[in-house]
């Protein structure tokens, strides 16, 4: 425990030191059988790669809350948030993201990307057959080595 709070520590004062931006999101890892649901982003600088859905959380909300919320904005979609699988802490050139990540289950069958340009449904063995998101990418290997 002492290890993870002087990394943390560390992890904090390098961001500040540098004066980065802090991002904290939430993203959902919803899982439909034996595969993993992602999205390829429409917009910005990283268009067309792809990633797990979700997104910042707002003043006052839990992480859960957020996800329902941030599902149902960008996807139409209620999920189940159903455990914690990791949090990613990544630094791109502008900014330093942590990415809460959890395990969620769908509660609608309906899918509507009102966000993203694309969407698949991966097996495990079809997780590197895109091309995510340098943070997203910590996630896959997460999901690798843990997820059956």
């Amino acid at each position: 425990m002492i290890f993870l709070e002087t990394f943390w520590n560390s992890q904090w004062q390098y961001n500040q030191e540098k004066n980065m931006k802090q991002i904290e999101v939430v993203a959902a890892i919803i899982r439909k059988d034996d595969r993993i649901f992602a999205t390829q982003r429409g917009y910005g600088e990283w268009k067309d790669w792809w990633e797990f859905p979700g997104g910042k959380m707002e003043a006052g909300e839990t992480p859960g809350e957020a996800l329902v919320r941030e599902i149902r904005e960008e996807l139409s979609a209620e999920i189940s948030v159903d455990e914690l699988l990791c949090t990613v802490e990544h630094d791109y050139p502008q900014f330093h993201l942590t990415m809460h990540c959890y395990l969620c289950s769908l509660v609608t069958e309906a899918l509507h990307l009102n966000e993203h340009e694309a969407a698949k449904w991966l097996a495990k063995d079809e997780l590197d057959s895109v091309k995510w998101l340098p943070a997203d990418v910590e996630v896959v290997e997460v999901i690798k080595s843990k997820i059956q």
